[in-house]
């Protein structure tokens, strides 16, 4: 039976990736640090997932077991005797797993096992790039990185919900997810055959629907949240914001105009009907009352959804270089400003408290150069500062009148 290993046994870890491999027919090695995750995995060598939405389903996936991300040498071992691996530990988690993966390559050319795909489940820009540097180091100078290496990356468009501690007290593996199973990833990458699993959407430009997944799904979801947050402060339910038809309106027409943007950047890739197609599903998916997806965790972590590569300050940027008329993302940036969604104890995320303290101590114009790089001595960042602090005015003005920004903005 072959064997994938996943570094990371999350949500994404173990919703997506493990449960694609799973039903292909493969044996799952978990790397994880948590205790608690480690000793249920190995104890059961099995877990749950709750599929939310349309066609409620109950996966349960078999044939796992879990290494201790500590012990250096139990993951070198099963680095160099895994199929393919992937990784899904968060960005900030990343620089931890380059030592343990560098030495399973090490161990895994002694034995003449040959090249090891790794499947990069991280949003992030450059994945293979960062991979690379972060691998280099622990390895010799000699070591044929690009040859015994495929650095793989992917767009990940799964939608995994937080879970309260009630929800999981009785199972801490238990999982929902949302029905959408596609993993976009980049055909070139690969140094072996492209696994034949199902799911798999191997791509010729993986940085164009790296983008699209920002600038479109990340996009109009956050700005979902934000808008919904403005005007229906009392209801925490994306399902809810996708119920407001301003709402709704609001996020289709900022994910249209990246959209037009992508086309700037990357004529051909995608069609008319690819762009509608995506868009209507994304909010179909948002709408899914099932998931019970809230505002807060859409919405929180407002330093990095505002900061300047990112859903909000990257569309604008790629809308404006590509002369795309962009109100609606400008609108939504301006509401992130204004998003104070709490969890379910009443408590902002921590991050956000932070954010807010220095939007209070500094101001606006001080936060749109620190946050988001918008320059005011260059354009097009004096433009965009300018639309985005009337947009901020309007919302202060009348928060719940975002029909009336959608009427005059046509």
């Amino acid at each position: 039976m072959k064997q994938l290993l996943q570094f990371g046994a999350g949500k994404i870890g173990r919703s997506f990736v493990a449960q694609l491999f799973s039903r292909a027919g493969y044996r799952i090695v978990f790397v994880d640090v948590v205790p608690e995750l480690l000793a249920a995995l190995n104890a059961r060598g099995r877990y749950r997932i709750e599929i939310k939405g349309d066609a409620p389903e109950t996966i349960e996936v078999e044939n796992v077991r879990a290494v201790d991300g500590r012990d250096p040498e139990a993951v070198a071992v099963e680095v160099a005797r895994a199929d393919i691996a992937a990784v899904a530990v968060g960005p900030a988690n990343l620089p931890a797993t380059f030592p343990l993966i560098a030495a399973g390559l090490l161990r895994r050319r002694r034995i003449g096992a040959g090249p090891l795909d790794i499947i990069i489940c991280e949003n992030v820009l450059h994945g293979a790039q960062l991979f690379r540097d972060g691998l280099r180091p622990h390895l010799p100078p000699d070591y044929p990185l690009d040859e015994l290496v495929g650095l793989i990356e992917t767009s990940i468009g799964k939608m995994v919900p937080l879970m309260s501690a009630t929800q999981t007290a009785d199972d801490p593996l238990l999982v929902w997810a949302e029905p959408f199973n596609a993993l976009v990833l980049d055909r070139r990458g690969f140094r072996n055959p492209i696994p034949a699993v199902p799911g798999l959407e191997p791509k010729d430009n993986i940085a164009a629907h790296v983008d699209r997944k920002l600038f479109v799904h990340n996009l109009g979801h956050t700005l979902a949240a934000y808008l919904q947050h403005l005007r229906h402060p009392d209801q925490p339910y994306l399902w809810q914001a996708m119920a407001d038809v301003s709402v709704r309106q609001a996020a289709r027409r900022a994910m249209w105009e990246s959209a037009r943007g992508l086309d700037g950047r990357y004529p051909g890739e995608f069609t008319r009907a690819d762009h509608e197609s995506h868009i209507e599903d994304l909010l179909h998916r948002f709408a899914n009352q099932a998931l019970g997806d809230t505002v807060y965790r859409v919405g929180r972590d407002l330093f990095r959804k505002l900061g300047p590569a990112d859903r909000f300050v990257g569309a604008l940027r790629l809308d404006a270089e590509h002369g795309v008329a962009a109100p609606c993302t400008t609108l939504g940036l301006a509401a992130g400003f204004l998003f104070r969604a709490t969890d379910e104890a009443e408590k902002l995320f921590p991050a956000d408290a932070a954010f807010h303290a220095d939007l209070a101590a500094r101001g606006m114009e001080a936060m749109l150069t620190a946050v988001c790089e918008l320059r005011p001595d260059r354009e097009p960042d004096a433009r965009l500062r300018r639309d985005v602090d009337a947009a901020h005015r309007f919302l202060t003005q009348a928060r719940t009148r975002t029909d009336d920004w959608l009427a005059e903005a046509r």
